[in-house]
């Protein structure tokens, strides 16, 4: 079952677009504590891709991924379904990253609304193949979209 996770940012509907859909944008707030994201490629159509390497940057997340086997730099690709700007963008996210598990896609939902203290972001994730790694995803998504607050507060 989707689940969503609502925030309210500081920043109009179009600088929210600007931050979710440009790779000045993305580099800005995307990644996770204690990663960093560099965008290699974005074509913003639907049907385009989204091509980006996060990279584990602190050490309690340096040691998370060798734990799990996992290379400190991941590239992640994902295919744009929807466009409507500034209003909604939706995604699917190749999941090849899991040890031991095939490759799969993973649908994110992203709309945005006018509100009188800047945009309500609402962001409806599916889950992932268990509720460990859907867990892991839910507390990424909710660290990124806190960063989005704080990076609206403090532009």
């Amino acid at each position: 079952m989707s689940e969503q996770i609502e925030r309210i940012v500081a920043a109009s509907p179009d600088r929210v677009w600007e931050l979710w859909t440009t790779a000045a944008g993305i580099e800005q707030w995307w990644a996770p504590d204690g990663f960093r994201t560099e965008v290699q490629q974005l074509d913003l159509i639907e049907g385009g891709e989204l091509v980006y390497a996060m990279t584990a940057t602190a050490p309690e997340q340096v040691a998370f991924m060798e734990q799990q086997g996992m290379p400190l730099t991941t590239e992640s690709h994902k295919t744009f379904r929807e466009i409507d700007a500034p209003r909604r963008l939706s995604y699917d996210s190749l999941v090849d990253f899991v040890p031991d598990h095939d490759p799969y896609q993973h649908l994110t939902v992203v709309d945005l609304e006018p509100h009188p203290d800047g945009t309500r972001v609402v962001m409806t994730i599916e889950p992932l193949h268990d509720e460990v790694w859907t867990e892991r995803l839910r507390a990424g998504r909710v660290n990124e979209l806190d960063n989005l607050t704080r990076l609206t507060r403090s532009s």
